[in-house]
């Protein structure tokens, strides 16, 4: 999915010591902010990452949540090309089907609980369109910031239907990394957990989670008890951060209806990033050089064949005028 807000604000990123401390609960709920995605009458997501308050969740850089929408009165998604560099897109749906393609000549179907995971590294273009046989669309698009080291991979795509493991009080569709005992095969360059949890109405779930990631609960439906030394209600489209050094997470479904969350983690990134628009770097010139390639039509990011939209790509933003400030993670300690 491409940003498709019209003045993108360029963000650094750094998890570290030198971060300034807040005062706040162990528990940090981080709320949404409404962006038109575009097409014929603007589909809304619900942006939660980043944030003023948090940009990162271990590598989790980016996070669309979307629907559930009316595409007969949205007109639903239709992202023309567009481009990405340092990163990797994953694609999670709960209703609906996206059409992708890109320029690694991968033609494929986004469906509800089979993840799709696209790397962008040196560089990558790719459209996403609900297909006609869509009525509501409804999902997550998400983004994971690329390490020094990886940031240059070559284009690759993956697929994997997760099975639906039963847990007590529910259920859980693990497509990245490892919970429950389920093991995802899709590849992350940093240690990553993504997983869709079902809750029953009432029900409590309490998951064995790795000391050494951070995580994020989004709540998708229903009102959620995030539960710790204080715990704290999550409503529809929020966030509950929580730091590294919890060894246990524990939920409440605090309705009578099924309850569904997505929770994300991953170890502290522990690298500065500078995002604008769909480009992960680490300085403003190279956010402006990977601008520049795009406009100039260069084989860095290739061409997507069969989109057949108003559009044949999107033309990137015009760059801010002055390089933003540093935009810093608050230190990721749990127990703090």
């Amino acid at each position: 999915m491409s940003n498709a807000e019209a003045h993108p604000i360029e963000i650094e990123c750094k998890h570290g010591p030198d971060a300034p401390a807040i005062d706040r609960q162990l528990i940090e709920i981080i709320t949404s902010r409404e962006v038109p995605l575009g097409g014929p009458r603007a589909m809304p997501v619900r942006r939660t990452l980043p944030q003023r308050k948090r940009s990162l969740i271990g590598a989790w850089c980016f996070a669309d949540h979307y629907g559930p929408d009316d595409v007969a009165r949205t007109g639903g998604m239709d992202v023309a090309p567009h481009p990405h560099t340092g990163l990797q897109t994953v694609s999670w749906l709960f209703a609906g089907e996206i059409e992708h393609r890109d320029s690694k000549g991968v033609h494929a179907m986004v469906r509800p609980g089979e993840v799709n995971l696209m790397t962008g590294g040196h560089g990558i273009c790719h459209s996403e369109v609900s297909t006609p046989e869509t009525t509501v669309l409804h999902g997550l698009q998400l983004w994971i910031a690329l390490p020094e080291n990886s940031r240059d991979a070559p284009r690759n795509f993956e697929h994997y239907v997760p099975p639906a493991v039963a847990i007590e009080g529910g259920s859980a569709r693990v497509f990245l990394g490892s919970l429950v005992g389920s093991q995802s095969p899709v590849h992350t360059f940093t240690p990553l957990l993504g997983a869709e949890l079902t809750l029953e109405p009432r029900a409590t779930v309490r998951l064995e989670v790795d000391t050494a990631f951070e995580h994020g609960v989004l709540v998708d439906t229903g009102a959620v008890r995030l539960e710790d030394v204080d715990g704290v209600d999550l409503a529809r489209a929020d966030l509950g951060y929580i730091g590294t050094g919890a060894s246990t997470l524990t939920l409440t479904n605090r309705t009578d209806e099924t309850a569904r969350t997505v929770l994300l983690g991953g170890e502290p990134f522990g690298e500065e990033i500078v995002m604008w628009w769909n480009f992960v770097g680490r300085s403003h010139d190279e956010i402006e050089a990977f601008r520049a390639a795009w406009q100039a039509e260069s084989d860095r990011f290739g061409k997507v064949d069969g989109y057949q939209g108003a559009v044949a790509r999107l033309p990137a933003p015009a760059l801010p005028n002055a390089r933003i400030k540093p935009r810093k993670n608050p230190p990721s300690d749990a127990r703090r």
